[in-house]
């Protein structure tokens, strides 16, 4: 009785110098299209960690305990960087980390065809982080690159000639365009939900955006960041730069370093409004923050679908704002707002930490005992005051402490809004004056190309309101009174003044152009725009099961045409038959293509009675084909497939 051996896995062969380079080049797309959204000292620390990865196991792949402690630095590395919370970007993080260190343990064509696989994950992590026009170019392009550089390694698993590159492109685009159809029809048919399933997590490290406390210094951030935070597009005449107050969170409870918001107001019911007659009609398309908080122009009239409007006129999301959002309002600056005070708020609008801002306190009872019971007077003196002694920076702010208000109004007199909002509201209640802060954003920069409103996380503010009697709340900016270029001059006014429209803004607002098409074409195709699909043929709304049905019967064209289409090449799996096929194709567009039913050998003898002067190279390239497809010669059939892509009519 014979033994039998156990049999071996057969080892996959080694990579060549250039399929490792296609397969590293694409793998590095890949890592760099994940590390676009990421904090950039992490994306450079992974890009010099995949560097020199790549260097040390060029010729030989790094050995186990190596691997295992470059594994456990990149770890290190992600957690320092993304702090110890999980979300999507400590998700794409920890990808991008793998993917720099994979190269470590690849060197046969079976780790470059496992690389490749691996780094096709990164465009598709990419978008739960960013779905911009961008990222979706860089993100075709990474796929592009890994498809070729499969293509690469399954001519070097076969042993034959690399294909020419723009062959391989050809036939990348070729099954780029097949799957298109199905793309396109699962896009636009596929029923889409109101509201998701379930929800993603969200990230690990917050988004700039109003937040729904304030503590001096915290919005440093936002003022020195000049993305989107939502553009908007109006409908009827734009309102003057005086009124671009765009209102977010009011924070009512102070506690000597902290402003919050209060858990009486919300809860009220709606006050009474008196309106002026101007009415703004424009639709907003707000920037994901991963909070609840929306901005609305003083005051909106409606709450939008899935939002709610408090007695404060703050506009919150049912959702946190994980994704681009799309909603239209309407709003109109109030004459009167909230004449009368219920006692709860009365309280809580008043409310001041005992024991803080002694110097504040007593100066605004001395006011209050100069002026009687004249509010106006008292608010109309700390503007004036203002005026006359403050100064605006971001550089040299005073640092928050327990006694801000007195140390800013006495000591430092420089500050930007969260000092001028805070320490106003806080000598307003000293004097007695219902007053609390209101955050949001002021202003806008009207983009030339599109003709909308482009508010950016730069424009983050602070202002006051203060309640008067027979007037209700006033919106009062203090501000303003010291640095009024910061509210009234748009950034276009201040580009001018400066002399400074280069070409660095032009381009700028073409970026912006292209992603708000791109948010309005692409990302704002909901579930209310599916339902509208067909309104131009003058059909009514789409409901659920009808576009069950138009995607049930487009998939089964679809997949109907990509099987003939597939089926047609399924004989030209052979790279020898296929090479044979584009011969012919050649002679095809000069009238000589061989007919289905003709041999390869009479289609050569018809085609040089007509053309004898390919005689010497066609008639031996047909007989090696016959040789090598029918009587198994195969000893050449690399060289053989190399001259019949050469060869040409």
């Amino acid at each position: 009785m014979t033994r039998t051996e156990p049999s071996r896995k057969p080892v996959s062969p080694a990579m060549d110098r250039t399929s490792r380079l296609w397969v590293l080049g694409a793998a590095a797309i890949a890592l760099l299209l994940l590390l676009r959204p990421l904090p950039g000292a992490f994306a450079l620390s992974i890009v010099i960690v995949a560097a020199i990865t790549s260097a040390v196991a060029w010729r030989k792949p790094m050995s186990f305990w190596l691997r295992l402690m470059l594994a456990l630095v990149v770890l290190a590395l992600v957690f320092m960087s993304m702090g110890n919370g999980v979300g999507r970007d400590t998700g794409c993080a920890l990808l991008a980390a793998m993917l720099a260190i994979k190269p470590s343990e690849t060197s046969t064509l079976r780790d470059g065809r496992s690389l490749i696989g691996f780094a096709l994950f990164a465009p598709f992590a990419t978008f739960l982080l960013d779905q911009g026009p961008v990222t979706s170019l860089l993100g075709v392009l990474a796929i592009l690159a890994c498809l070729l550089s499969l293509q690469r390694l399954a001519d070097a698993e076969s042993r034959v000639p690399p294909s020419p590159f723009r062959h391989r492109l050809g036939t990348v685009f070729r099954l780029l365009l097949i799957g298109l159809p199905l793309t396109l029809t699962t896009f636009w048919l596929f029923p889409r939900l109101g509201a998701p399933l379930w929800g993603m997590p969200s990230n690990s490290m917050a988004r700039p955006g109003l937040s729904d406390s304030m503590e001096l210094g915290e919005m440093l951030d936002l003022l020195s960041d000049d993305a989107p935070a939502m553009r908007v597009r109006f409908f009827s005449e734009m309102p003057p730069p005086a009124q671009r107050y765009w209102r977010g969170p009011v924070l009512t409870h102070f506690d000597g370093m902290r402003w919050t918001r209060s858990s009486i107001s919300p809860a009220l019911p709606m006050p009474e409004v008196a309106l002026q007659n101007a009415l703004w009609d424009y639709e907003i398309e707000y920037e994901p923050t991963d909070r609840r908080y929306l901005a609305a122009l003083e005051l909106p009239l409606q709450a939008p679908e899935d939002t709610r409007l408090n007695s404060e006129y703050v506009l919150t999301a049912s959702q946190p704002l994980s994704s681009l959002r799309r909603y239209r309002l309407q709003s109109s600056p109030p004459a009167r707002l909230g004449t009368t005070m219920p006692g709860a708020l009365l309280r809580s609008t008043l409310q001041l930490p005992p024991g803080h801002n002694p110097r504040t306190l007593e100066l605004a009872r001395q006011w209050r005992r100069e002026a009687g019971r004249n509010d106006a007077a008292i608010v109309d003196r700390a503007m004036a005051w203002f005026h006359a002694e403050f100064g605006y920076t971001l550089d040299n702010a005073p640092l928050p402490s327990g006694d801000s208000a007195d140390e800013f109004l006495f000591t430092h007199k420089q500050g930007y809004c969260e000092h001028f909002s805070s320490a106003f509201v806080v000598l307003m209640r000293g004097a007695g004056i219902p007053s609390r802060v209101v955050t949001g954003y002021v202003g806008g920069y009207i983009n030339p190309l599109g003709g909308y409103l482009i508010v950016r996380n730069m424009d983050a503010h602070a202002w006051a309101e203060v309640w008067l009697e027979g007037r209700g709340w006033v919106r009062v900016d203090p501000t303003a009174a010291v640095a009024p270029e910061r509210i009234y001059d748009t950034l276009d006014d201040r580009l001018v003044a400066g002399n400074n429209t280069s070409a660095i803004w032009q381009w700028s607002d073409f970026g912006d152009w292209m992603r708000r098409n791109w948010n309005d074409l692409v990302l704002g195709f909901d579930a209310t725009r599916q339902q509208n699909l067909l309104h131009p043929f003058g059909l009514p709304d789409l409901q659920t099961r009808h576009l069950a049905l138009l995607f049930v019967l487009g998939l089964l064209v679809v997949l109907g045409w990509m099987f003939w289409l597939l089926s047609r090449r399924e004989r030209e799996r052979d790279p020898l038959l296929r090479a044979w096929h584009r011969l012919d194709k050649r002679y095809a567009r000069l009238g000589l293509g061989r007919e289905p039913y003709e041999p390869a050998g009479e289609w050569t003898a018809r085609v040089i009675a007509e053309r004898p002067s390919v005689a010497g190279s066609l008639q031996p390239l047909s007989r090696r084909f016959v040789a090598s497809r029918y009587a198994g010669e195969v000893s050449g059939s690399a060289g053989l497939i190399q001259d019949l892509r050469h060869h040409r009519p």
